[in-house]
């Protein structure tokens, strides 16, 4: 089917209570093993990119390459801006056909932060893009995205935030961070079930790999609708490739040991899919 919004999915979720997987995607591979995950498990998915990623491939590119793959697939496919730093770059993305979009203004003050959400989102719903941001900051490292230690989400400020700009999903600062964890991530489950009292919208968690499963089903349960996966998929794809290396030192073909790193994020996609609890959610339905 043609890719679609998110807009559906994610009150569909929050109403159910289960949240929509969103993967970050480096190359053609991982998007086909992203978009098979979702059709063999009939679940809805998200596909990102970052402005990093964007930079090595155009916005143009990577969302040819998903209109291409989704075509085939009668599961729900989005094609979504991840950490979008500027209005420029989230028009960008819209432009090229993109169904959804990150603005990330996290890094500016409460004010400019609104008045940046507020300024995408009125452009992005003209055409009915769903558009998501971010209130507090997701700490860690990730790509060129440096969160530094992170600031945590203010439930009040946050309902403030939302209620200003009309976004539709708002990522949350709880304690997660992009990158590799060192040590077990502390999440602040009680603030999100004060943010979830606070505001309606459906909520974002980032900086997941890594995260126990345990403890993402339990913010799920306490109002999250979209959980992001970034590095563990790179990891996977890999240590597919290192696998296929290890056995076949010679090979000289990429399809050979590309297919290893697919697999390895197929199978990674499949499980993240199952924690979020969207397998056999695929219809989309008001």
């Amino acid at each position: 089917m043609p890719l679609v919004s998110s807009k559906q999915l994610l009150l569909n979720a929050q109403k159910e209570g289960y949240a929509i997987g969103a993967f970050n995607v480096e190359n053609m591979e991982m998007m086909q093993a992203v978009v098979e995950a979702a059709e063999e498990l009939n679940a809805p998915v998200i596909i990102q990119t970052t402005p990093s990623t964007i930079k090595y491939a155009s916005t143009s590119l990577f969302f040819a390459i998903a209109r291409a793959a989704a075509k085939n697939s009668k599961a729900p496919i989005v094609m979504h801006l991840d950490h979008g730093d500027s209005f420029e770059l989230a028009a960008k993305a819209f432009r090229s056909g993109y169904t959804s979009v990150m603005i990330d203004g996290s890094a500016q003050s409460f004010e400019e932060n609104i008045a940046l959400s507020h300024k995408v989102a009125e452009f992005c719903h003209a055409d009915g893009v769903n558009v998501e941001a971010e209130l507090g900051k997701v700490g860690g490292k990730e790509d060129d995205l440096d969160g530094g230690e992170g600031m945590y989400t203010d439930p009040d400020k946050a309902k403030t935030f939302v209620d200003a700009t009309g976004i539709d999903s708002l990522a949350v600062a709880i304690g997660t961070a992009h990158g590799i964890y060192v040590g077990e991530p502390q999440v602040d489950t009680e603030r999100l079930k004060k943010i979830s009292e606070k505001v309606s919208i459906p909520l974002v968690l980032h900086g997941t790999s890594g995260v126990p499963d345990d403890t993402v089903k339990k913010c799920i349960q306490l109002g999250i609708c979209k959980v992001n996966y970034a590095t563990d998929l790179r990891i996977a794809f890999t240590k597919g490739i290192q696998s296929y290396m290890e056995e076949d030192p010679q090979v000289i073909d990429p399809k050979k040991y590309n297919s290893r790193g697919k697999e390895y994020v197929k199978a990674y996609v499949m499980d993240k899919i199952r924690v979020c609890g969207s397998e056999n959610k695929g219809k989309i339905r008001p």
